[in-house]
């Protein structure tokens, strides 16, 4: 628990298509294969309660305001026997971790029209999903359409969630040197869905950089170069 992994590889590569097949969120199409937890075969039924799964596309309803939106997927979505007020104390807990407490009281609005901005939309995707208490949360492409001060806050916000202890999936594309570091795994696939790299990035990515340098025929990754760029 408590780690940050980026599920990375071109274009095509499957890395959407392999989160929903883990999530259990792809039911059309020839699927096979195994999953297992901790060596236990995957019940999508018990894996549900503990996973959260945040999409691309920030879908929230635009009259409500951020602690509306929160306490209605606490009210859903938590177990029956968590009371009240532990539902409340909770969601004002997730409010903190993403950093949206001064904006609770804001109506969400529309995207590029009005109410919260690209990145506070993507952090209340996060938040709704953390409220729901999940141990595994799956994020794709959390940085997508964001200039680097605003994808950096949310890597704030994802991090924040990993030192919780939860463990968090992302599909990332083109990362900065700073949010590549912020991950403690990856995992890197080629045009097909093939495994091209699993295990530590390491500090100042040094794990990943040592793997792809033992490889015969790679070039030495120049002083300063963005490992995500060079690998």
């Amino acid at each position: 628990p408590g780690v940050l992994t980026a599920l990375m590889g071109v274009s095509g590569a499957g890395k959407t298509t392999l989160m929903d097949v883990l999530a259990g969120r792809k039911t059309g199409g020839y699927i096979e294969g195994n999953i297992t937890i901790s060596g236990y075969p995957k019940k999508q039924e018990t894996f549900a309660r503990i996973s959260g799964y945040c999409e691309q596309n920030d879908i929230h309803s635009p009259h409500v305001t951020v602690y509306e939106s929160l306490l209605y997927s606490a009210w859903l979505r938590l177990p029956s026997e968590v009371d009240s007020a532990t539902r409340k104390m909770f969601v004002d807990e997730v409010l903190d971790l993403v950093e949206l407490n001064s904006l609770k009281n804001g109506l969400i609005g529309l995207p590029g029209v009005n109410g919260l901005s690209t990145e506070q939309r993507k952090r209340l995707t996060i938040a709704v999903e953390l409220v729901a208490n999940p141990s595994i949360i799956f994020m794709d492409e959390p940085t997508s359409g964001l200039d680097a001060r605003a994808a950096a806050i949310v890597m704030r916000t994802v991090r924040n969630t990993v030192d919780t202890g939860r463990t968090v999936v992302c599909t990332i594309h083109q990362p900065s040197i700073d949010i590549f570091e912020a991950f403690d795994e990856l995992f890197l696939m080629e045009r097909g869905g093939l495994e091209l790299y699993a295990g530590p990035v390491g500090q100042q990515s040094c794990e990943l950089i040592k793997y792809f340098e033992g490889i015969e025929g790679i070039s030495k990754i120049k002083d300063g170069y963005n490992p995500a760029t060079w690998m």
